[in-house]
């Protein structure tokens, strides 16, 4: 891995260790686990794992494309082709499901590692059709996996995130969730509410009648 001031090191390394948890928490999954209703509405959490397999997936794709200095499409089918992967993993083995998210997660750390020190500023496309860095993409993930581990239902919960995830991510969250707020509602004042707390709140992972209910994101 580069120790370029431009690759993110410190957040891999993060991704990393949160990659880790996910595995062990799926490791004793059994196939009716899989089966039963994850905390996403609509989604086991055969679902759940499926679309962080292919996020990890898509992410090689973009940093393979990055590093040669070209620009895909996140999924190569867009959102729909994102949607058909996932239903279509969804009905498999907790065996095959957990080979997936492990063999997935190994390519994505091993592309990341290929990465050439001039190659993080280099542009990728959202499914979303946002272009961002390269460096920004194991930001991403590392939400992507501490979100969804808790939303898997298996054990973690928002106050198994770590300090230096809630360091990372509260402070853009709050400021981004004054858009999301009803007029004459306002956020907790900074310390007023625990961190994690808050920011399950700001990921719409938790309700409490003290805290105002927020809009989708804009």
């Amino acid at each position: 891995m580069t120790t370029s001031p431009d690759a993110p090191v410190e957040v891999l390394g993060a991704g990393r260790e949160a990659e880790g948890r996910l595995l062990a928490t799926i490791a004793p999954l059994d196939d009716a686990t899989m089966a039963r209703p994850s905390l996403l509405a609509g989604w086991t959490v055969a679902h759940l794992l499926t679309h962080l397999a292919r996020n990890a997936d898509s992410h090689v794709r973009r940093t393979t494309a990055a590093i040669a200095g070209v620009v895909v499409d996140q999924y190569p089918g867009g959102l729909a082709e994102r949607a058909a992967d996932i239903e279509a993993g969804s009905g498999r083995s907790a065996a095959a499901v957990r080979d997936d998210v492990g063999a997935s997660t190994a390519r994505l750390f091993e592309a990341w590692s290929d990465v050439p020190d001039d190659a993080w500023a280099n542009v990728t496309r959202d499914a979303s059709g946002s272009d961002r860095r390269l460096d920004e993409l194991p930001a991403r993930r590392w939400l992507e996996v501490e979100v969804h581990l808790i939303d898997l239902g298996c054990g973690p919960t928002h106050r198994d995130w770590s300090d230096a995830f809630v360091f990372a991510f509260l402070p853009d969250m709050r400021a981004d969730a004054a858009l999301r707020l009803s007029i004459g509602d306002e956020l907790p004042a900074p310390g007023r509410v625990d961190a994690r707390d808050e920011l399950a709140w700001l990921f719409g992972r938790l309700e409490r009648d003290d805290l105002p209910v927020l809009g989708p994101w804009q």
